[in-house]
């Protein structure tokens, strides 16, 4: 993967930042990522690019947690944000009439799980002060803001954010490592796949406490793509070549689940069981899209406790009106 650029190179590539024909994108852990690994694998993004006229120099960057997504993309380090919807909506609001920061896409429909090693713990409401939960962020990942809408649920809006004083911020490998091996502080993970279910598999101890469908009333895009409207007004032909290249990536992983599974292992690295990977594709649960879904009750949520300040008035006020997210909700 390719790092963030610093010191004096990062000066000189802030400049080319919003060139036409170039694009770095932020991506974290996790199949949730798919898309993007098919994308890169097979060269999508440069040959929507070279259809339209123009070669498209892409890099992919790791990093992990919203906060820091949020930050590159406002400091010019990249053009395209891969996070949760909670981080979008947390930029959304804070370059709203500035920046004006937005959706591109969704990266799908994933159930996320809170799993936990302790046996005392069967749900959120059990959790005590010598327990730590681990997500991306703190307060800002959408993990950590589905426990917040859950926790809310439960206590009030008052106590929306109970839990975030036991939380801590950890990468989803390690975070998963802790919860196979036990024995650490962290006794919790709100994760996503594959790393939710190699805890449920490499521990007998683990089990799920929470289901972010189940706190959001069903199927949600909980990952998404975000940008600037700078970037998507003067660079109409790689952003178009972006999203034609993730639609085609959609339809790939649906056809092809085998082939996705293998891209995933190639492009990640990582030593994921190939069984468990293609159980994760095929779930009846996953949806490979790029269509919006199921993101206005966390959007709302968060203007209601303050979170936000600005209230949108539906997922449209926060995505591009673009055709994939033209029925976002």
């Amino acid at each position: 993967m390719a790092a963030i650029a610093t010191g004096a190179a990062l000066l000189a590539g802030s400049f080319a930042a919003h060139a036409e024909g170039r694009i770095r994108i932020a991506e974290q852990f996790g199949i949730v990522y798919l898309l993007l690994n098919v994308a890169q694998e097979q060269k999508l993004i440069e040959k929507y690019g070279k259809a339209a006229g123009v070669d498209i120099n892409v890099e992919f960057v790791k990093l992990s947690g919203g906060a820091a997504v949020n930050d590159a993309l406002l400091s010019g380090n990249i053009e395209v944000a891969g996070a949760g919807v909670g981080p979008l909506l947390t930029i959304w609001d804070r370059t709203k009439g500035r920046q004006n920061v937005k959706g591109v896409a969704s990266l799908g429909n994933f159930p996320y799980y809170l799993v936990t090693n302790n046996p005392s713990v069967k749900t959120i409401a059990d959790f005590t002060d010598k327990d730590r939960i681990a997500v991306p962020a703190v307060g800002v990942s959408v993990q950590s803001r589905v426990l917040q809408l859950a926790s809310a649920k439960l206590w009030g809006d008052k106590d929306f954010a109970k839990l975030d004083k036991i939380s801590v911020a950890v990468p989803h490998p390690d975070a998963a490592a802790a919860i196979i091996k036990g024995g650490t502080e962290i006794t919790g993970h709100f994760g996503n796949p594959p790393f939710q279910e190699q805890e449920l598999a490499g521990n007998p101890q683990a089990r799920i406490v929470l289901k972010s469908y189940d706190v959001l009333g069903g199927p949600s895009s909980a990952t998404v793509l975000y940008a600037t409207e700078k970037f998507r007004s003067e660079n109409p032909k790689t952003y178009k070549a972006f999203t034609d290249a993730l639609n085609e990536a959609a339809q790939f992983i649906t056809a092809n689940p085998e082939k996705a599974a293998d891209i995933y292992l190639k492009v990640s690295g990582a030593k994921t069981d190939r069984a468990l990977l293609l159980s994760i594709i095929k779930n009846p649960e996953v949806q490979f899209t790029t269509a919006p879904q199921n993101t206005y009750t966390l959007a709302e949520f968060m203007h209601r406790v303050g979170a936000i300040k600005n209230k949108p008035a539906s997922a449209r006020d926060y995505f591009f009106d673009d055709a994939h997210s033209a029925q976002a909700n």
